[in-house]
């Protein structure tokens, strides 16, 4: 069985998505713009998860875990209000989220999901 990987010549060091074994593992995800608040930035990366999903013939309906970085943790039911918003609530995955620096001082949120794929 071959491993798929998709967008591998965007960045030099990743794939946007990698599938093997009916599995999507997408690399972590920011916002394209990250002059925005938390919860832009929030649905702008989710908007990205949706795109990059897709593109390894999935969806949020077949999440299997999110894993979501945070700048700081006073950001935490901003971001989860926009979360739960772009959830299927009928398939709720498996979730952690943490505080963590992330690539860029005005970087917000990152989010990383595994999901079943077509």
């Amino acid at each position: 069985m071959p491993i798929q990987r998709y967008e591998p010549d965007v960045y030099p060091y990743l794939s946007t998505a990698t599938v093997y074994g009916g599995v999507a593992y997408l690399s972590g995800l920011t916002s394209n713009d990250i002059s925005l608040d938390i919860r832009g930035q929030t649905a702008d990366t989710l908007d990205n998860v949706d795109r990059a999903l897709a593109l390894a013939g999935s969806d949020k309906s077949r999440l299997l875990r999110c894993e979501i970085w945070i700048a700081d943790m006073a950001h935490f039911e901003a971001m989860n209000e926009v979360y739960l918003a772009w959830l299927d609530p009928e398939n709720i995955p498996s979730r952690v989220c943490t505080q963590a620096r992330l690539w860029h001082d005005d970087c917000l949120i990152e989010i990383m999901v595994t999901a079943v794929s077509a």
